[in-house]
């Protein structure tokens, strides 16, 4: 695992920034006089530019290598985040996501980077790692941003994200070593990228990675929106907010995801995580203080530790290491297509029923994904690790 070191503090500087502007977006939106579902269409926008740009960066990866890539994101990240900074419009807003929506791809490519460098066996408990560190960064990075933003507006935190993604493009140039040697690089193209959906085994998994996804991120575009109508809180006490969630998460995934991996397996882990994330959204329409919203962060942070990186670990561990970022882009890809789906309906339903209903669709679709993982484990009962 000490080679992953490189990447996983690359990753973590790279969030510190990310997280910075997360729970700030659907403010700065709103700023403009937009309507709460107009924050959904942002992240709509930005996850059709991923869907499109991730599975084609990570096949190149497969080509070329995975450094390039990586630098080619990281640039795009810079130049958008900078862009938002000086955003007179809305309309400057949209365009700025777009630049790194299309630049975009650095999960799948980070996540491709990892397996590269870890037996099948233990790729769940490292892609945990890869989560631990996005959680560790986002300790960090709300609380900065707020700070930042109390003091002298959106601007700032704006360009301390810029700032740090641009030092994580000079470390990566200076620290990060290629994870594929030129012999093992495949001529891999768009054919393959289509294949990963016709495969029937893994085709399985990609369906309940993509019901998990729409899930996940349906909360994830609504959950700032959610505190301030639900308990009033301001985007300040939203930027702490998200450092302790944050935290639990990284909790989650260095304490929980090795263990239960191995005393389950990877796909009853998944599932187990399933219901516990499941259980958590039902559980939306009954936070009426900060006790119980604990809870259900609790139970949300446990749930989507094993239920990610289950899925990720049977994802990876289906096909030949060759494919790797291919695959995994692909995957990172549904992500993406959720990012589209998913924050419409869920901002829509809370602009027009109010916050009780922030969770009805997150909870449809995560219920979803655990009946295809318990009719997986029916299916092939002694099957831990593969599809």
């Amino acid at each position: 695992m000490r080679r992953l070191i490189p990447i996983l503090g690359i990753t973590f500087v790279d969030i510190i920034g990310f997280s910075m502007l997360l729970p700030m977006l659907p403010y700065f939106v709103t700023h403009f006089g937009a309507k709460p579902v107009v924050v959904g269409i942002l992240f709509a926008t930005f996850s059709l530019c991923q869907l499109l740009s991730a599975p084609l960066w990570g096949n190149l990866s497969d080509r070329i290598g995975r450094k390039f890539v990586l630098v080619t994101s990281q640039i795009g990240a810079t130049i958008g985040w900078t862009m938002l900074a000086f955003s007179p419009t809305i309309l400057w807003v949209f365009v700025a996501r777009i630049i790194e929506g299309v630049s975009g791809g650095n999960i799948g490519i980070t996540q491709a980077y990892v397996a590269d460098l870890v037996a099948p066996k233990e790729r769940s408990r490292a892609f945990a790692l890869i989560s631990a560190t996005f959680g560790a960064g986002m300790v960090f990075g709300p609380v900065i941003g707020g700070v930042l933003f109390l003091r002298y507006g959106f601007k700032a935190p704006f360009l301390t994200a810029a700032g740090l993604q641009l030092l994580t493009l000079v470390l990566t140039l200076a620290f990060v070593p290629e994870s594929r040697r030129h012999e093992d690089r495949e001529h891999l193209g768009i054919r393959e990228v289509l294949d990963a959906f016709r495969r029937p085994g893994l085709a399985f998994v990609l369906a309940q990675k993509l019901a998990l996804s729409l899930g996940l991120y349906g909360w994830y575009a609504v959950i700032a929106l959610y505190l301030q109508r639900q308990l009033s809180f301001t985007l300040a006490r939203t930027d702490f907010f998200f450092a302790i969630f944050a935290l639990a998460s990284v909790v989650m995934n260095t304490a929980a995801v090795g263990g239960v991996s191995k005393r389950t397996g990877d796909r009853r882990m998944a599932n187990l995580g399933l219901a516990t994330l499941a259980a958590s959204f039902l559980l939306l329409p009954f936070v009426h203080d900060v006790a119980v919203l604990a809870g259900v962060l609790i139970l949300f942070s446990f749930g989507s530790a094993l239920a990610q990186n289950g899925i990720t670990a049977q994802i990876s561990n289906a096909v030949h290491d060759r494919e790797q970022g291919t695959v995994l882009s692909v995957g990172s890809s549904l992500d993406s297509l959720s990012g589209i789906v998913a924050p419409p309906i869920s901002t829509g339903l809370l602009g027009a029923a109010g916050p009780a209903f922030a969770g009805v669709e997150s909870s449809f679709f995560a219920l979803a994904a655990l009946v295809m993982g318990l009719f997986a484990a029916y299916r092939k009962p002694k099957s831990h690790s593969t599809p």
